[in-house]
Protein backbone atom coordinates (compact mmCIF):
# COMPACT_ATOMS: atom_id res chain seq x y z
CA UNK A 1 0.00 0.00 0.00
CA UNK A 2 1.56 3.63 -1.29
CA UNK A 3 1.10 5.92 1.61
CA UNK A 4 0.60 9.56 0.48
CA UNK A 5 2.46 12.16 2.10
CA UNK A 6 0.48 15.50 2.63
CA UNK A 7 2.02 18.33 2.96
CA UNK A 8 2.08 19.89 6.37
CA UNK A 9 0.53 23.65 6.74
CA UNK A 10 2.94 25.97 8.48
CA UNK A 11 0.87 27.87 10.83
CA UNK A 12 1.72 31.84 11.00
CA UNK A 13 2.72 33.69 14.42
CA UNK A 14 0.84 36.77 14.19
CA UNK A 15 0.65 39.40 17.13
CA UNK A 16 -2.95 38.80 18.68
CA UNK A 17 -4.13 42.46 19.33
CA UNK A 18 -7.11 42.97 21.39
CA UNK A 19 -10.11 43.98 19.97
CA UNK A 20 -11.69 47.53 21.16
CA UNK A 21 -15.39 47.29 21.04
CA UNK A 22 -15.64 49.15 18.08
CA UNK A 23 -14.06 48.61 14.33
CA UNK A 24 -12.33 52.08 13.67
CA UNK A 25 -11.11 53.18 17.11
CA UNK A 26 -8.64 55.57 16.06
CA UNK A 27 -10.91 57.70 13.11
CA UNK A 28 -11.72 60.86 13.92
CA UNK A 29 -14.65 61.89 15.80
CA UNK A 30 -16.48 64.22 13.59
CA UNK A 31 -19.55 64.79 16.06
CA UNK A 32 -16.65 65.54 18.89
CA UNK A 33 -17.93 63.08 21.44
CA UNK A 34 -14.46 61.40 21.83
CA UNK A 35 -11.28 64.20 22.37
CA UNK A 36 -8.84 62.63 20.26
CA UNK A 37 -7.03 61.36 23.16
CA UNK A 38 -5.60 57.78 24.02
CA UNK A 39 -7.29 56.45 27.06
CA UNK A 40 -3.86 56.92 28.83
CA UNK A 41 -4.06 60.85 27.75
CA UNK A 42 -0.90 60.41 24.62
CA UNK A 43 -2.20 62.87 21.60
CA UNK A 44 -3.30 60.20 19.21
CA UNK A 45 -2.57 62.35 16.73
CA UNK A 46 1.30 61.42 17.30
CA UNK A 47 0.62 58.24 19.47
CA UNK A 48 3.13 55.15 18.78
CA UNK A 49 1.14 52.49 17.18
CA UNK A 50 2.76 50.22 19.51
CA UNK A 51 2.25 51.97 22.68
CA UNK A 52 -1.86 52.59 21.96
CA UNK A 53 -1.96 48.71 21.28
CA UNK A 54 -2.68 45.73 23.44
CA UNK A 55 -2.14 42.27 22.92
CA UNK A 56 -3.52 39.23 24.12
CA UNK A 57 -0.85 37.19 25.93
CA UNK A 58 -0.68 33.44 27.61
CA UNK A 59 2.38 34.06 30.05
CA UNK A 60 2.77 33.51 33.98
CA UNK A 61 3.85 36.48 36.23
CA UNK A 62 5.44 36.44 39.54
CA UNK A 63 3.72 39.44 42.15
CA UNK A 64 5.91 40.74 44.83
CA UNK A 65 4.40 42.89 47.28
CA UNK A 66 5.70 45.13 49.96
CA UNK A 67 3.51 45.33 52.84
CA UNK A 68 3.76 46.88 56.03
CA UNK A 69 7.53 46.68 57.71
CA UNK A 70 9.92 44.13 56.22
CA UNK A 71 6.98 41.83 55.33
CA UNK A 72 7.23 40.57 51.83
CA UNK A 73 3.88 38.95 50.36
CA UNK A 74 4.61 36.82 46.86
CA UNK A 75 2.42 35.47 44.66
CA UNK A 76 1.39 34.03 40.64
CA UNK A 77 -0.58 35.33 37.75
CA UNK A 78 -0.65 34.75 34.52
CA UNK A 79 -0.65 37.31 32.12
CA UNK A 80 -3.77 37.93 29.56
CA UNK A 81 -3.04 41.18 27.75
CA UNK A 82 -0.11 43.41 27.98
CA UNK A 83 0.78 47.16 26.63
CA UNK A 84 3.67 49.38 27.22
CA UNK A 85 2.08 50.87 29.67
CA UNK A 86 0.18 48.18 31.57
CA UNK A 87 -0.70 44.82 31.92
CA UNK A 88 -4.09 42.34 33.18
CA UNK A 89 -3.47 39.79 35.25
CA UNK A 90 -5.46 36.54 35.99
CA UNK A 91 -5.00 35.55 39.72
CA UNK A 92 -6.68 32.72 41.69
CA UNK A 93 -7.56 33.71 44.93
CA UNK A 94 -9.64 36.88 46.34
CA UNK A 95 -6.88 37.38 48.62
CA UNK A 96 -4.12 37.94 46.28
CA UNK A 97 -6.25 41.31 45.04
CA UNK A 98 -7.15 42.42 48.50
CA UNK A 99 -2.98 42.38 49.53
CA UNK A 100 -2.53 43.95 46.20
CA UNK A 101 -4.84 46.94 46.96
CA UNK A 102 -3.62 47.10 50.40
CA UNK A 103 0.23 47.48 48.80
CA UNK A 104 -0.90 49.49 45.86
CA UNK A 105 1.83 48.48 44.21
CA UNK A 106 4.10 45.32 43.75
CA UNK A 107 6.97 44.16 41.86
CA UNK A 108 6.32 41.88 38.52
CA UNK A 109 8.46 39.39 37.23
CA UNK A 110 7.99 37.75 33.65
CA UNK A 111 8.70 37.16 30.23
CA UNK A 112 7.85 38.91 27.34
CA UNK A 113 8.19 35.67 24.52
CA UNK A 114 8.68 36.18 20.96
CA UNK A 115 5.91 37.07 19.03
CA UNK A 116 3.81 38.23 21.77
CA UNK A 117 4.51 41.69 21.32
CA UNK A 118 6.66 43.82 18.54
CA UNK A 119 10.37 42.81 17.54
CA UNK A 120 13.11 44.29 20.55
CA UNK A 121 10.68 43.66 23.71
CA UNK A 122 11.49 40.10 23.79
CA UNK A 123 13.09 39.27 27.20
CA UNK A 124 12.84 39.61 30.78
CA UNK A 125 11.28 42.01 32.59
CA UNK A 126 11.68 43.29 36.74
CA UNK A 127 9.22 46.17 36.72
CA UNK A 128 7.06 48.11 39.22
CA UNK A 129 3.83 48.41 38.42
CA UNK A 130 0.84 49.93 40.38
CA UNK A 131 -2.77 48.46 41.13
CA UNK A 132 -5.66 50.12 39.10
CA UNK A 133 -8.55 48.52 39.52
CA UNK A 134 -9.51 44.79 39.62
CA UNK A 135 -11.93 43.59 36.88
CA UNK A 136 -14.19 40.39 36.70
CA UNK A 137 -14.26 38.97 33.28
CA UNK A 138 -16.02 35.30 32.15
CA UNK A 139 -16.34 34.55 36.05
CA UNK A 140 -12.48 35.37 36.33
CA UNK A 141 -10.69 37.48 38.54
CA UNK A 142 -7.89 39.91 37.05
CA UNK A 143 -5.97 42.62 38.22
CA UNK A 144 -4.82 46.08 36.08
CA UNK A 145 -1.65 47.29 36.60
CA UNK A 146 0.18 50.31 35.76
CA UNK A 147 3.95 50.24 34.83
CA UNK A 148 5.53 52.84 36.50
CA UNK A 149 8.03 53.12 33.45
CA UNK A 150 6.97 52.73 30.59
CA UNK A 151 7.47 49.65 29.07
CA UNK A 152 9.73 51.02 25.91
CA UNK A 153 11.73 52.73 27.73
CA UNK A 154 12.20 49.51 30.59
CA UNK A 155 13.30 47.57 27.39
CA UNK A 156 15.51 50.45 26.20
CA UNK A 157 17.62 50.49 29.32
CA UNK A 158 17.89 46.68 29.46
CA UNK A 159 19.09 46.22 26.42
CA UNK A 160 19.55 49.82 24.42
CA UNK A 161 22.61 50.38 26.22
CA UNK A 162 24.59 46.42 25.90
CA UNK A 163 22.86 46.49 21.89
CA UNK A 164 24.78 49.98 21.66
CA UNK A 165 27.52 49.25 22.56
CA UNK A 166 28.10 45.94 21.62
CA UNK A 167 27.21 46.66 17.97
CA UNK A 168 29.07 50.41 17.90
CA UNK A 169 32.54 48.55 18.49
CA UNK A 170 31.52 45.58 16.30
CA UNK A 171 30.31 47.94 13.22
CA UNK A 172 33.51 50.26 13.51
CA UNK A 173 35.29 46.70 13.78
CA UNK A 174 34.03 45.54 10.44
CA UNK A 175 33.81 48.89 8.96
CA UNK A 176 37.68 48.83 9.22
CA UNK A 177 38.12 45.44 8.48
CA UNK A 178 36.29 45.86 4.59
CA UNK A 179 38.20 49.10 4.03
CA UNK A 180 41.54 47.37 5.11
CA UNK A 181 40.87 44.45 2.87
CA UNK A 182 39.80 46.74 -0.14
CA UNK A 183 43.10 48.57 0.64
CA UNK A 184 44.78 45.23 -0.43
CA UNK A 185 42.86 44.76 -3.29
CA UNK A 186 44.33 48.23 -4.47
CA UNK A 187 47.46 47.33 -4.08
CA UNK A 188 46.59 43.66 -5.89
CA UNK A 189 44.84 45.26 -8.79
CA UNK A 190 47.28 44.96 -11.57
CA UNK A 191 47.56 40.96 -10.54
CA UNK A 192 43.56 40.59 -11.96
CA UNK A 193 42.39 44.26 -12.29
CA UNK A 194 38.90 43.21 -13.10
CA UNK A 195 38.34 41.26 -9.72
CA UNK A 196 39.62 43.31 -7.41
CA UNK A 197 37.65 46.40 -9.27
CA UNK A 198 34.36 44.83 -8.70
CA UNK A 199 35.26 43.79 -4.84
CA UNK A 200 36.33 47.63 -4.57
CA UNK A 201 32.51 48.48 -5.88
CA UNK A 202 30.86 45.98 -4.13
CA UNK A 203 32.44 47.53 -0.46
CA UNK A 204 32.38 51.24 -1.82
CA UNK A 205 28.45 50.63 -2.82
CA UNK A 206 27.22 48.87 0.45
CA UNK A 207 29.31 51.24 2.77
CA UNK A 208 27.85 54.36 1.02
CA UNK A 209 24.12 52.78 1.15
CA UNK A 210 24.72 52.42 5.43
CA UNK A 211 26.42 55.76 5.35
CA UNK A 212 23.75 57.64 3.69
CA UNK A 213 20.79 55.26 5.65
CA UNK A 214 22.20 57.18 8.78
CA UNK A 215 21.93 60.02 7.66
CA UNK A 216 18.39 59.91 6.22
CA UNK A 217 15.57 61.63 8.14
CA UNK A 218 12.34 61.63 8.21
CA UNK A 219 9.74 64.42 7.23
CA UNK A 220 7.98 65.60 10.65
CA UNK A 221 4.42 65.38 10.98
CA UNK A 222 2.18 68.96 10.35
CA UNK A 223 -0.72 68.43 11.82
CA UNK A 224 -2.77 71.17 9.57
CA UNK A 225 -1.03 69.20 6.59
CA UNK A 226 -3.83 66.50 5.57
CA UNK A 227 -4.28 66.89 1.80
CA UNK A 228 -7.20 64.92 0.20
CA UNK A 229 -6.53 60.50 -0.44
CA UNK A 230 -7.75 57.54 -2.14
CA UNK A 231 -6.25 54.75 -0.69
CA UNK A 232 -6.68 51.36 -3.89
CA UNK A 233 -6.44 47.90 -3.02
CA UNK A 234 -6.20 45.65 -5.42
CA UNK A 235 -7.50 42.03 -4.66
CA UNK A 236 -7.06 38.84 -6.16
CA UNK A 237 -7.76 35.37 -4.27
CA UNK A 238 -6.72 36.72 -0.90
CA UNK A 239 -9.71 35.54 0.91
CA UNK A 240 -7.60 35.20 4.17
CA UNK A 241 -6.56 38.88 4.70
CA UNK A 242 -8.18 41.10 2.46
CA UNK A 243 -10.96 41.79 5.56
CA UNK A 244 -7.97 42.94 7.95
CA UNK A 245 -6.30 44.99 5.40
CA UNK A 246 -9.56 46.95 4.27
CA UNK A 247 -10.16 47.27 8.47
CA UNK A 248 -6.46 49.24 8.77
CA UNK A 249 -6.83 51.33 5.84
CA UNK A 250 -9.99 52.59 7.04
CA UNK A 251 -8.96 52.61 10.56
CA UNK A 252 -6.73 55.81 9.91
CA UNK A 253 -6.07 58.54 12.42
CA UNK A 254 -6.93 60.55 9.25
CA UNK A 255 -9.77 63.43 8.32
CA UNK A 256 -13.08 61.56 7.31
CA UNK A 257 -13.79 63.93 4.57
CA UNK A 258 -10.36 63.09 3.24
CA UNK A 259 -10.27 59.74 2.97
CA UNK A 260 -11.58 57.14 1.11
CA UNK A 261 -10.38 53.30 0.34
CA UNK A 262 -11.95 52.06 -3.08
CA UNK A 263 -10.98 47.94 -3.19
CA UNK A 264 -10.81 46.67 -6.71
CA UNK A 265 -11.11 42.78 -6.86
CA UNK A 266 -9.51 41.16 -10.13
CA UNK A 267 -12.34 38.53 -10.73
CA UNK A 268 -11.10 36.20 -7.85
CA UNK A 269 -11.78 32.38 -8.06
CA UNK A 270 -12.04 31.95 -4.25
CA UNK A 271 -14.31 33.82 -1.17
CA UNK A 272 -12.69 37.00 -1.47
CA UNK A 273 -15.79 38.81 -3.00
CA UNK A 274 -17.68 37.30 -0.10
CA UNK A 275 -15.48 38.35 2.61
CA UNK A 276 -15.20 41.96 1.08
CA UNK A 277 -18.84 42.27 1.30
CA UNK A 278 -19.36 41.01 4.73
CA UNK A 279 -16.80 43.65 5.71
CA UNK A 280 -18.27 46.40 3.57
CA UNK A 281 -21.68 45.80 5.62
CA UNK A 282 -20.41 45.55 9.10
CA UNK A 283 -18.73 48.73 8.40
CA UNK A 284 -22.12 50.16 7.38
CA UNK A 285 -23.21 49.40 10.42
CA UNK A 286 -20.82 50.94 12.63
CA UNK A 287 -22.61 54.41 12.97
CA UNK A 288 -23.53 57.37 10.34
CA UNK A 289 -21.12 59.40 12.12
CA UNK A 290 -17.77 57.50 9.83
CA UNK A 291 -20.03 58.39 6.96
CA UNK A 292 -18.58 54.38 5.39
CA UNK A 293 -20.87 54.77 2.67
CA UNK A 294 -19.37 57.83 1.41
CA UNK A 295 -15.27 56.79 2.42
CA UNK A 296 -15.59 52.91 1.33
CA UNK A 297 -16.95 50.64 -1.97
CA UNK A 298 -15.70 48.09 -3.86
CA UNK A 299 -15.53 47.42 -7.60
CA UNK A 300 -15.98 43.69 -9.30
CA UNK A 301 -13.50 43.23 -12.70
CA UNK A 302 -15.97 41.04 -15.26
CA UNK A 303 -12.47 39.32 -15.83
CA UNK A 304 -9.04 38.86 -14.52
CA UNK A 305 -7.24 41.37 -16.04
CA UNK A 306 -4.31 41.51 -13.81
CA UNK A 307 -2.90 43.60 -10.93
CA UNK A 308 -1.89 46.60 -13.00
CA UNK A 309 -5.29 47.06 -14.19
CA UNK A 310 -7.05 47.02 -10.88
CA UNK A 311 -5.01 49.64 -9.65
CA UNK A 312 -5.68 51.45 -12.51
CA UNK A 313 -9.32 50.99 -12.75
CA UNK A 314 -9.37 52.31 -8.96
CA UNK A 315 -6.89 55.49 -9.69
CA UNK A 316 -9.48 56.35 -12.32
CA UNK A 317 -12.12 55.82 -9.99
CA UNK A 318 -10.63 57.92 -7.15
CA UNK A 319 -12.05 61.31 -6.17
CA UNK A 320 -8.89 62.97 -4.09
CA UNK A 321 -5.83 63.95 -5.40
CA UNK A 322 -3.52 61.47 -4.24
CA UNK A 323 -3.43 57.93 -4.47
CA UNK A 324 -2.25 55.33 -2.28
CA UNK A 325 -1.54 51.48 -3.61
CA UNK A 326 -2.33 48.87 -0.48
CA UNK A 327 -1.53 45.26 -1.13
CA UNK A 328 -4.51 43.30 -0.17
CA UNK A 329 -2.00 41.34 2.46
CA UNK A 330 -0.44 44.71 4.45
CA UNK A 331 -1.85 45.97 7.26
CA UNK A 332 -1.54 49.82 7.99
CA UNK A 333 -1.01 51.10 10.72
CA UNK A 334 -3.66 54.03 12.26
CA UNK A 335 -0.63 56.63 11.58
CA UNK A 336 0.63 55.50 8.46
CA UNK A 337 -1.47 57.40 6.29
CA UNK A 338 -0.72 60.86 8.30
CA UNK A 339 2.84 60.23 7.92
CA UNK A 340 3.15 59.22 4.31
CA UNK A 341 1.64 62.22 3.14
CA UNK A 342 4.15 64.54 4.82
CA UNK A 343 6.57 64.85 2.48
CA UNK A 344 4.05 65.74 -0.65
CA UNK A 345 4.66 69.46 0.83
CA UNK A 346 7.61 69.81 -1.39
CA UNK A 347 5.61 70.15 -5.15
CA UNK A 348 8.56 68.37 -6.79
CA UNK A 349 7.63 65.18 -4.60
CA UNK A 350 6.21 62.71 -7.26
CA UNK A 351 5.91 59.63 -5.11
CA UNK A 352 6.50 58.30 -1.84
CA UNK A 353 7.14 54.48 -0.48
CA UNK A 354 6.26 53.90 3.33
CA UNK A 355 8.36 51.15 5.54
CA UNK A 356 7.32 47.61 5.38
CA UNK A 357 7.44 45.64 8.23
CA UNK A 358 7.14 41.78 8.91
CA UNK A 359 4.06 40.83 9.91
CA UNK A 360 4.49 36.99 10.85
CA UNK A 361 8.34 37.20 11.60
CA UNK A 362 8.51 34.48 14.77
CA UNK A 363 6.79 32.05 12.27
CA UNK A 364 10.01 30.12 11.02
CA UNK A 365 13.59 30.50 10.79
CA UNK A 366 12.66 31.34 7.10
CA UNK A 367 10.41 34.27 8.36
CA UNK A 368 12.71 35.66 10.40
CA UNK A 369 15.44 36.05 7.64
CA UNK A 370 13.02 37.50 5.83
CA UNK A 371 12.23 40.47 8.72
CA UNK A 372 15.98 41.25 9.11
CA UNK A 373 16.21 41.76 5.01
CA UNK A 374 13.05 43.59 5.21
CA UNK A 375 14.06 45.92 7.76
CA UNK A 376 17.69 46.28 6.43
CA UNK A 377 16.32 46.83 2.60
CA UNK A 378 13.83 49.64 3.58
CA UNK A 379 15.50 51.11 7.01
CA UNK A 380 18.80 51.43 5.02
CA UNK A 381 18.68 50.54 1.47
CA UNK A 382 15.68 52.63 0.55
CA UNK A 383 16.51 55.28 3.33
CA UNK A 384 19.88 56.26 1.79
CA UNK A 385 17.91 56.35 -1.45
CA UNK A 386 15.29 58.82 0.09
CA UNK A 387 17.97 60.74 1.13
CA UNK A 388 18.79 61.78 -2.13
CA UNK A 389 15.04 61.75 -3.26
CA UNK A 390 15.62 59.19 -5.69
CA UNK A 391 14.13 56.04 -4.36
CA UNK A 392 14.03 53.22 -7.25
CA UNK A 393 10.89 51.16 -5.97
CA UNK A 394 8.07 52.53 -4.51
CA UNK A 395 7.07 49.21 -3.17
CA UNK A 396 3.76 47.57 -3.57
CA UNK A 397 2.67 47.08 0.02
CA UNK A 398 2.65 50.68 0.83
CA UNK A 399 3.29 53.78 -2.09
CA UNK A 400 1.86 57.03 -2.37
CA UNK A 401 1.24 59.14 -5.67
CA UNK A 402 0.17 62.02 -7.07
CA UNK A 403 -2.88 61.41 -9.09
CA UNK A 404 -2.45 63.42 -12.27
CA UNK A 405 1.21 61.95 -12.43
CA UNK A 406 -0.30 58.14 -12.52
CA UNK A 407 -2.99 59.69 -14.43
CA UNK A 408 -0.41 60.61 -17.24
CA UNK A 409 1.59 57.67 -17.04
CA UNK A 410 -1.20 54.80 -16.99
CA UNK A 411 -1.45 54.14 -20.88
CA UNK A 412 2.25 53.51 -20.76
CA UNK A 413 1.77 51.61 -18.12
CA UNK A 414 -0.76 48.91 -18.80
CA UNK A 415 0.71 48.44 -22.21
CA UNK A 416 4.61 47.94 -21.20
CA UNK A 417 6.01 44.99 -23.01
CA UNK A 418 10.06 44.49 -22.62
CA UNK A 419 11.63 42.23 -25.44
CA UNK A 420 8.42 41.44 -27.17
CA UNK A 421 6.20 40.08 -23.95
CA UNK A 422 3.73 42.06 -22.00
CA UNK A 423 5.03 42.99 -17.96
CA UNK A 424 2.45 40.77 -15.73
CA UNK A 425 4.70 41.78 -12.51
CA UNK A 426 6.80 44.80 -11.17
CA UNK A 427 4.14 47.34 -11.44
CA UNK A 428 5.57 49.09 -8.50
CA UNK A 429 9.13 49.29 -10.09
CA UNK A 430 7.66 50.37 -13.26
CA UNK A 431 5.51 53.04 -12.24
CA UNK A 432 7.86 54.46 -10.00
CA UNK A 433 10.40 54.78 -13.17
CA UNK A 434 7.82 56.78 -15.13
CA UNK A 435 7.18 59.13 -12.22
CA UNK A 436 11.34 59.31 -11.56
CA UNK A 437 11.64 60.28 -14.73
CA UNK A 438 10.85 64.13 -13.89
CA UNK A 439 9.83 64.36 -10.40
CA UNK A 440 11.54 63.53 -6.97
CA UNK A 441 10.54 60.21 -4.66
CA UNK A 442 10.61 59.82 -1.37
CA UNK A 443 10.82 57.55 1.43
CA UNK A 444 8.97 58.09 4.83
CA UNK A 445 10.24 55.64 7.20
CA UNK A 446 7.06 56.46 10.03
CA UNK A 447 4.64 55.33 7.67
CA UNK A 448 4.73 51.76 8.26
CA UNK A 449 2.82 49.05 7.41
CA UNK A 450 3.57 45.23 7.69
CA UNK A 451 2.62 42.33 5.63
CA UNK A 452 2.64 38.42 5.13
CA UNK A 453 5.74 36.68 4.00
CA UNK A 454 5.75 33.58 2.35
CA UNK A 455 6.59 30.86 5.03
CA UNK A 456 7.45 28.34 2.89
CA UNK A 457 10.61 28.07 0.77
CA UNK A 458 9.46 26.82 -2.27
CA UNK A 459 6.79 29.70 -2.68
CA UNK A 460 9.62 31.86 -0.84
CA UNK A 461 11.92 31.45 -4.00
CA UNK A 462 9.24 31.42 -6.70
CA UNK A 463 8.73 35.13 -5.17
CA UNK A 464 12.14 36.17 -5.48
CA UNK A 465 12.68 34.67 -8.54
CA UNK A 466 9.84 37.15 -9.96
CA UNK A 467 11.13 40.12 -7.87
CA UNK A 468 14.35 39.35 -9.99
CA UNK A 469 13.12 39.56 -13.20
CA UNK A 470 11.36 42.53 -12.26
CA UNK A 471 14.49 44.28 -11.01
CA UNK A 472 16.28 43.38 -13.52
CA UNK A 473 14.10 44.77 -16.36
CA UNK A 474 13.03 48.49 -14.54
CA UNK A 475 17.21 48.51 -13.87
CA UNK A 476 17.58 48.41 -17.02
CA UNK A 477 15.01 50.72 -17.68
CA UNK A 478 16.21 52.62 -15.25
CA UNK A 479 19.44 53.16 -16.29
CA UNK A 480 18.78 55.17 -19.48
CA UNK A 481 18.02 58.04 -17.14
CA UNK A 482 19.56 57.36 -13.72
CA UNK A 483 21.95 59.09 -14.98
CA UNK A 484 20.53 62.70 -14.81
CA UNK A 485 20.00 62.64 -11.14
CA UNK A 486 22.16 63.66 -8.43
CA UNK A 487 25.84 62.25 -9.04
CA UNK A 488 25.91 60.20 -5.08
CA UNK A 489 22.27 58.62 -6.09
CA UNK A 490 23.30 58.27 -9.78
CA UNK A 491 26.78 56.25 -8.90
CA UNK A 492 25.46 54.55 -6.63
CA UNK A 493 22.47 53.07 -8.86
CA UNK A 494 24.96 52.14 -11.55
CA UNK A 495 26.81 50.31 -8.78
CA UNK A 496 24.10 49.19 -7.42
CA UNK A 497 23.44 47.41 -11.19
CA UNK A 498 26.65 45.61 -11.28
CA UNK A 499 26.74 44.33 -8.40
CA UNK A 500 24.64 41.29 -8.23
CA UNK A 501 23.88 40.92 -11.96
CA UNK A 502 27.69 40.33 -11.97
CA UNK A 503 28.08 38.80 -8.64
CA UNK A 504 27.24 34.83 -10.16
CA UNK A 505 30.13 34.94 -12.16
CA UNK A 506 32.74 36.24 -9.24
CA UNK A 507 31.66 33.87 -7.04
CA UNK A 508 32.43 30.91 -9.68
CA UNK A 509 35.68 32.42 -9.94
CA UNK A 510 37.11 32.68 -6.18
CA UNK A 511 35.30 29.28 -4.98
CA UNK A 512 35.73 26.99 -7.86
CA UNK A 513 38.00 28.24 -11.20
CA UNK A 514 40.94 30.24 -8.31
CA UNK A 515 41.29 27.25 -6.15
CA UNK A 516 41.37 24.72 -8.86
CA UNK A 517 43.85 27.17 -11.44
CA UNK A 518 46.22 28.51 -8.43
CA UNK A 519 45.72 26.12 -6.05
CA UNK A 520 44.78 28.37 -3.10
CA UNK A 521 41.90 28.71 -0.64
CA UNK A 522 39.68 31.56 -1.08
CA UNK A 523 39.89 32.74 2.86
CA UNK A 524 39.86 36.45 1.69
CA UNK A 525 36.46 35.95 -0.38
CA UNK A 526 34.90 34.03 2.02
CA UNK A 527 36.29 36.49 5.05
CA UNK A 528 34.35 39.07 2.74
CA UNK A 529 31.25 37.53 2.43
CA UNK A 530 30.97 36.86 6.58
CA UNK A 531 32.04 40.42 6.99
CA UNK A 532 29.19 41.95 4.68
CA UNK A 533 26.72 39.72 6.67
CA UNK A 534 27.62 40.59 10.12
CA UNK A 535 27.54 44.07 9.03
CA UNK A 536 23.21 43.66 8.11
CA UNK A 537 23.46 41.27 11.17
CA UNK A 538 25.04 44.39 13.68
CA UNK A 539 23.25 47.52 12.35
CA UNK A 540 19.83 45.22 13.29
CA UNK A 541 20.93 44.59 16.37
CA UNK A 542 21.73 48.36 17.02
CA UNK A 543 18.68 50.08 15.12
CA UNK A 544 15.92 47.46 15.97
CA UNK A 545 17.34 45.46 19.26
CA UNK A 546 15.62 42.49 18.36
CA UNK A 547 17.00 38.85 19.07
CA UNK A 548 16.22 38.57 15.18
CA UNK A 549 19.66 40.74 14.26
CA UNK A 550 21.94 36.82 14.31
CA UNK A 551 19.12 35.97 11.14
CA UNK A 552 20.88 38.84 9.09
CA UNK A 553 23.62 36.65 8.90
CA UNK A 554 21.56 33.17 8.10
CA UNK A 555 19.85 35.58 5.53
CA UNK A 556 23.03 36.68 3.68
CA UNK A 557 24.67 32.83 3.39
CA UNK A 558 21.13 31.65 2.40
CA UNK A 559 21.36 34.34 -0.25
CA UNK A 560 25.11 33.65 -1.54
CA UNK A 561 24.15 29.85 -1.56
CA UNK A 562 21.04 29.75 -2.79
CA UNK A 563 19.23 32.92 -4.11
CA UNK A 564 22.38 34.17 -5.94
CA UNK A 565 22.05 31.35 -8.39
CA UNK A 566 18.67 32.72 -9.29
CA UNK A 567 20.03 35.68 -11.18
CA UNK A 568 21.51 33.92 -14.33
CA UNK A 569 18.54 32.41 -14.55
CA UNK A 570 16.66 35.70 -14.36
CA UNK A 571 18.92 36.89 -17.14
CA UNK A 572 17.62 34.33 -19.30
CA UNK A 573 13.95 33.52 -18.69
CA UNK A 574 12.80 37.89 -19.38
CA UNK A 575 9.75 36.22 -21.00
CA UNK A 576 8.36 34.20 -18.41
CA UNK A 577 5.11 35.97 -17.19
CA UNK A 578 3.69 33.65 -14.33
CA UNK A 579 3.35 34.89 -10.79
CA UNK A 580 4.51 31.36 -9.20
CA UNK A 581 2.71 32.18 -5.89
CA UNK A 582 -0.62 32.21 -6.87
CA UNK A 583 -3.18 31.13 -9.54
CA UNK A 584 -3.07 33.68 -12.30
CA UNK A 585 -4.47 33.44 -15.58
CA UNK A 586 -0.70 33.29 -16.87
CA UNK A 587 -0.02 30.69 -14.06
CA UNK A 588 -3.34 28.57 -15.10
CA UNK A 589 -2.51 28.35 -19.07
CA UNK A 590 1.57 27.44 -18.10
CA UNK A 591 -0.19 24.80 -15.67
CA UNK A 592 -2.60 23.66 -18.61
CA UNK A 593 0.33 23.42 -20.89
CA UNK A 594 2.31 20.94 -18.50
CA UNK A 595 -0.50 18.91 -17.92
CA UNK A 596 -1.54 18.46 -21.70
CA UNK A 597 2.04 17.58 -22.25
CA UNK A 598 1.86 14.70 -19.72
Amino acid sequence: MIKIRRKKKVQDILLEHKKDRRLLPNVPDAKKMRSGQERRGSSIEYLDPISSTRYLVQYPVTITCHLQGFEKKKFSGNAVDISTSGILIQVEHNDDIKILEDSGSAILRFHVKPGTMPEGYEMNMRIKADFVRKVEQDDEMLVAMKFKKDLKQKAKEKRGNYALASSCILLTFITLFIMLMRAESILYFKFNKWLYLYSIITAVFLLTRYLFGSFYRTVKVDPEYTPSVTIIIPCFNEEVWIQQTILSCMNQNYPMDKLEVIVVDDHSNDRSVEKIKEITERLYLEGEEYAIPNRLRYILQKQNAGKREALARGTLEAKHDLVVFVDSDSFLDPGAIRNLVQPFKDPKMGGVAGRTDVANTYTNVLTKMQSVRYYIAFRIMKAAEGYFDAVTCLSGPLACYRKELVKSNIDAWLSQSFLGQKATFGDDRAMTNFILRGHRTGYQDTAVCSTVVPNKYKVFLKQQMRWKRSWLRESLMASKFMWKKEPFAAVSFYMGLIVPVVAPIVVIYNLIIAPLRFGIFPTTFLIGILMMAMMMSVVQLLLRKSTTWIFGLVFCLFYEGVLLWQMPIAWVTFWKTTWGTRMTPNDIIVQEKRESRK
